[in-house]
């Protein structure tokens, strides 16, 4: 089975490896994922696992927030501290439940229960996501992306609201273009840092040069190898390329 691990705590999780690591060598894991940003691009970018560690607080907010938007089918165990009520309702729900510091006897038994799920391709209640939403509802915290950015154009700061923005691009320096044409460099040292500040249900990074806006694509060209050519509205009319390694996560996005 592949197995993913959210938990932004480090130490926590290289703990949690080393214990899957020996309990059930077979497993895969895919990576740890430290907050909810994270998890929603990489969702975005990869197929469902055969299995979920989660920590339910994250730095940037809940796990719950992923669940939700995913609805994802693989089974889930959830690794965190939490009122005790929740812990009956999650393990008569399917999903198992794992107090910090884990225990190898629990967690044993929870990935022997998790085989069982997979290998009978059992489904999950149909209350499942109603249970989550209302465990969360408490302090589920709303993550916060960028409403604007400041750039400098002849010697002033201007501000430029992310809606009005189409993509940003890297050609030796960092480039924002909104959706009138215009192009002002911004004050950033890599795209990367510019990926983490912005809703990925609106951006999508398609390559190492661009970054796009859902509304500012014109159309999409399947090529034989897999791979994707995205055209962008006038006055861009830019062309830009998406490999095919992204091209499965692109279209799961792009039909949102």
């Amino acid at each position: 089975m592949k197995v993913l691990i959210i938990e932004d705590e480090s130490l926590i999780a290289r703990e949690l490896q080393f214990k899957i690591g020996q309990i059930a060598p077979d497993l895969k894991i895919l990576g740890v994922l430290p907050s909810v940003k994270t998890a929603n691009k990489w969702f975005l970018e990869n197929a469902e696992p055969d299995l979920i560690f989660a920590d339910i607080q994250l730095s940037d907010g809940v796990s719950f927030e992923v669940f939700e938007r995913y609805e994802l089918q693989c089974p889930i165990v959830f690794t965190t501290a939490y009122d005790e009520y929740a812990i009956r309702a999650f393990k008569v729900n399917g999903v198992d439940y794992l107090l910090k510091p884990v225990d190898n006897e629990e967690l044993t038994r929870a990935i022997s229960k998790c085989r069982t799920i997979v290998e009978s391709k059992a489904q999950y209640p149909k209350d499942m996501q109603q249970l989550l939403k209302m465990i969360a509802a408490p302090q589920a915290a709303q993550t916060e992306y960028k409403e604007k950015f400041v750039v400098s154009y002849r010697h002033q700061w201007l501000p430029i609201f992310t809606k009005d923005i189409a993509c940003f691009s890297r050609d030796g320096v960092n480039y924002l273009h909104t959706f009138t044409g215009e192009r002002y460099v911004l004050d950033f040292t890599t795209l990367d840092e510019v990926e983490e500040l912005l809703d990925p249900r609106l951006f999508f990074r398609a390559n190492r040069q661009y970054i796009i806006h859902a509304d500012a694509i014109q159309s999409v060209k399947p090529l034989e190898n897999q791979k994707l050519v995205l055209t962008m509205k006038a006055p861009a009319k830019l062309e830009i390329d998406i490999s095919r390694e992204k091209a499965p996560g692109f279209k799961r996005w792009f039909e949102k």
